[in-house]
Formats: C-alpha cells, structure tokens, sequence
C-alpha cells in the first residue's frame, strides 16, 4: 500500500516540474520579446534613414513579435487557469504562423491557396471552440 502512495506523488512532481520550465520558458521568451522589439526599432530607424522599402521583411519581423506575445500570454494564461492551457489560445498562435508564412513565402499561389485554406479551417475551429466555450459558461452559470 505504502508503494501505491508514493506513485501519487508522481503526477505533482510533473506538475511542478512543467510549472518551473514553462516558467523559465516564460522568461526566455520576455528576452527575445525585448530583442524583437529592440531589432524592430533599429529597423524602422534603418529605414526612415535610408529610405529602405523592405515592408515584407517589417511585417515579418512584427508577426514574430507578436507569436511571442501570444506564447506569454499563452503560459500566463496557463498559469492564471489552474495549470490548462485553452485550445483557443493555440489556434491564434497556429493562424499568426500560418500568415507570416504566406507573407515571406508567397511565390506559389497554389501553396498560399492551401495555407488560406489552412487558415480558414482553424478560424472555423476558433469559431466551434469559442461556442463550445460559451456554452459551458453558460451551463456553469445555471
């Protein structure tokens, strides 16, 4: 019986283990936030300087930007909801990939079709999670 109470442990000491490396994940990815934001002020200065039209390489580089944010947002939000990470949360993280993709990569348009695709099935996904979601607040709340 006493080796059946030391495997219950087991799932805390995960747990706690996930808590610390999403945390210290959490803090890498501030640094990089900082750096993006840093990289992204010396080039718009570059640009306003020199009279650089490199708009793709720009929005590429704030699409970055903001997948960080989301990731953060993603791990606070973990945190915030007792240790669950919301599908909906993934789905914007997918969708803002799927378009910086189609932003520096769009030679093909039978491959951005595909990729517009792509985005159109996790906005429906969005769509059916954020149901799902509002339907159980709404059970919740009766």
């Amino acid at each position: 019986m006493k080796r059946f109470n030391n495997f219950q442990k087991v799932p805390d000491l995960l747990q706690g283990l996930l808590n610390i490396c999403l945390f210290f994940l959490a803090i890498a990815l501030s640094v990089l936030l900082i750096s993006e934001t840093w990289y992204i002020v010396q080039f718009v200065y570059k640009n306003v300087v020199n009279k650089g039209e490199s708009y793709y390489e720009m929005l590429g580089e704030l699409l970055i930007f903001f997948m960080y944010f989301e990731f953060i947002a993603l791990i606070i939000k973990y945190f915030k909801s007792n240790f669950h990470f919301p599908l909906r949360y993934f789905i914007y993280i997918g969708i803002t990939a799927v378009i910086r993709l189609i932003i520096i990569d769009h030679k093909e348009a039978v491959s951005t079709f595909w990729w517009a695709l792509t985005i159109l099935a996790m906005t429906v996904a969005l769509f059916i999670a954020s149901k799902r979601h509002a339907v159980q607040e709404h059970e919740e709340v009766k």
